[in-house]
């Protein structure tokens, strides 16, 4: 679910030049600090490389990890900070039948815990599985990176952006693109003519510079397609618990969209639009 005719270039967006990340681990400290979570016990190398905590989780909503390769025969590190994308038409939203997960107008994908019924269906859904389960708790529920909404909401920057000295920009999403092609444009030796997140999953909040190939730092390869049209396609190949309260999940994502549509119809009647009839 999204603000109806949202210009998500006018929405805030994350601009992470990995060229500049030092992988202070910053970021990762002021978000814990503002979403007050918990420390995890942690071993150092028990994981793909040099990050730690080795994963996100319920207490982890953002991460560096470390890439190691070599350049002209020498180890060379290289940082990028894993967080929600906060994708301009989110999967995790389109999938949940219950309407928990909301994109805003400011930029953010947020989430009502008081809506969630534990399906998980966001979990599967999501093409950087960025969603997690509190499973240390006897009534959990799905946690995640907020994009510092409440923050945001009152005309400041997020924890990590206003932490970070150097890797992160933030700002509207339209210039934040415009940003990282001038770098692209004034400095071609120095990065890779790409840009991720601009179009993956349909555009995403988040935007990344690099030197060196995505897949080569980790990234997922993701389709330019916004990905609501067709999750609930691909959740039905999902065996398990999901199959046995299908029918009444996806009963509820009937009504719970059907409001969604009749609320976006009556705003486009009064803005004098012509509704736009369903296929």
């Amino acid at each position: 679910m999204s603000e109806t005719n949202q210009d998500f270039n006018k929405s805030k967006a994350f601009l992470i030049d990995m060229t500049k990340c030092t992988g202070c681990r910053g970021c990762q400290v002021a978000c814990k600090q503002w979403n007050q979570l918990d420390a995890e016990k942690t071993e150092f190398f028990n994981g793909e490389g040099y990050q730690n905590p080795p994963l996100m989780s319920e207490h982890t909503f953002t991460r560096i990890k470390f890439r190691d390769y070599e350049k002209n025969g020498q180890n060379e590190f290289a940082f990028y900070k894993e967080m929600c994308m906060h994708c301009n038409e989110p999967a995790c939203a389109s999938v949940c039948p219950v309407g928990a997960f909301k994109k805003t107008k400011e930029g953010p994908v947020v989430y009502d815990a008081k809506r969630c019924i534990g399906c998980r269906f966001c979990m599967v859904a999501c093409p950087f599985g960025v969603p997690k389960y509190e499973w240390s708790k006897a009534f959990p529920l799905v946690r995640k990176c907020t994009g510092c909404y409440s923050r945001i909401k009152e005309g400041l920057k997020p924890a990590c952006a206003t932490t970070c000295v150097s890797a992160i920009t933030y700002g509207d999403r339209g210039e934040m693109i415009k940003e990282a092609n001038k770098r692209i444009a004034t400095r071609p030796e120095k990065y890779l003519k790409k840009l991720y997140g601009a179009e993956e999953a349909g555009g995403t909040s988040v935007i990344y510079l690099t030197a060196l190939p995505f897949d080569e730092l980790g990234f997922k390869p993701v389709t330019k397609r916004p990905l609501p049209s067709y999750t609930w396609q691909a959740l039905r190949l999902v065996p398990g618990i999901f199959l046995t309260v299908g029918s009444s999940l996806s009963l509820l994502s009937w009504f719970n969209h059907r409001k969604e549509r009749i609320a976006k119809e009556e705003e486009q009647r009064k803005s004098g639009a012509t509704p736009k009839e369903e296929s």
